[in-house]
């Protein structure tokens, strides 16, 4: 049995919601789906999604990467050789972690599929529901307000405020959101590297004073700020989460060594796809970090692998899953599904996702 092809497939799909951060606004989906198909025509999927102000990874890229590199040197090897296949991914390149997940993932996928089971059975798993926080895109107190009273009527009651573009007004903003939601909904920030190391000090114990009760702040400096996220997590008793802090495993034993931070977001396309997420999940346990596992935006293929990896691994705090949720419709058939606050994964081999439209994707390969 040997690796026939490696496909890969353009995707852009347009978002219900304007999608606002601290380093970006988007209204659509922009990813690459990769296909790796075995000599009996049974394919796996992954993806690498494009965001230009994190990763960098774009799709043009990531394509090129594939069709030029991995896609090639996995041609007529055995898929059923999962670790070394996965292996022989993360080695063939410097960066390109998106590219590299998109790959990883397909192969997972692949390999659950040829035994016939969940992707999460193939990880050591058995639950099919992962619950998932929802973002409130960054904007003024007034619609944070309207859309965290929307969300929690739509059953989520775990809100990720987009925070960082305005120092100055952020503590009023997470004021407005608490009074709307009441104390039984868990509020966290997201500043996106927004904030100075001083803004975000004295923003959190703001919020610290006013008990206005937020379970963690996720990447409050610059990534390449570790001695401010030090200063920040050591000045402060709201936990720190990392984000793009951290893309691989290097990354997270400088910051564990620094103890910059008290938890990490662990993600597919930031780290290279499922073998080093496991790593990092590893690690971090290991050394009493606490973790969640998020996404970038990107469609349910990547949001499937990402909801199988916490069902079998699990995490210390609910994972930040909500980005195919987003989406005001999807090319991807099959695969996983939102039910209120939860992503249900499919009990059928693989992702479990069936096909995807092609009139709404371009394919090369």
């Amino acid at each position: 049995m040997t690796i026939a092809a490696v496909r890969t497939h353009r995707l852009s799909a347009p978002l219900h919601t304007p999608f606002v951060t601290a380093l970006r606004r988007t209204t659509t989906v922009d990813t690459l789906v990769v296909e790796v198909i075995d000599s009996d025509g049974r394919s796996g999927f992954g993806e690498a999604p494009q965001v230009w102000q994190v990763t960098g990874a774009s799709i043009a890229g990531s394509e090129a990467c594939v069709r030029e590199l991995l896609g090639p040197m996995l041609t007529g090897r055995d898929p059923d050789e999962l670790v070394a296949r996965c292996a022989e991914v993360q080695r063939a390149v410097v960066g390109n972690e998106a590219a590299k997940a998109g790959v990883d993932v397909a192969l997972h996928d692949l390999a659950a599929r040829r035994l016939g089971v969940p992707l999460v059975r193939l990880l050591g798993g058995t639950a099919l529901a992962v619950p998932t926080d929802v973002t409130l895109a960054a904007g003024d107190p007034a619609d944070l307000v309207a859309a965290a009273r929307k969300r929690r009527a739509e059953g989520f009651d775990v809100l990720k405020l987009k925070v960082g573009t305005d120092a100055a007004g952020d503590l009023d903003r997470v004021r407005a959101v608490r009074a709307a939601v009441g104390p039984d909904v868990r509020i966290r920030l997201d500043a996106n590297q927004g904030w100075t190391a001083r803004e975000a000090v004295r923003v959190i114990r703001g919020i610290e004073d006013a008990r206005l009760d937020v379970e963690l702040v996720e990447q409050p400096v610059a990534r390449w700020d570790l001695d401010g996220l030090a200063w920040v997590s050591d000045r402060v008793d709201v936990p720190i989460l990392a984000d793009e802090a951290v893309f691989g495993v290097r990354d997270l034993v400088e910051v564990i060594r620094r103890r910059a931070a008290d938890m990490v977001n662990v993600k597919l396309a930031k780290c290279g796809g499922l073998q080093p997420a496991r790593t990092l999940l590893d690690l971090a346990t290991a050394h009493g970090m606490g973790t969640v596992v998020g996404s970038m935006m990107e469609s349910g293929i990547g949001i499937g692998a990402a909801a199988s990896l916490v069902a079998a691994y699990g995490t210390t705090a609910v994972s930040d899953l909500d980005a195919a949720w987003w989406l005001a419709w999807s090319p991807v058939r099959g695969g996983i599904r939102y039910e209120a606050a939860k992503v249900l994964l499919p009990d059928a081999p693989g992702l479990g996702v069936t096909s995807i439209d092609e009139v709404k994707v371009q394919t090369r390969g």
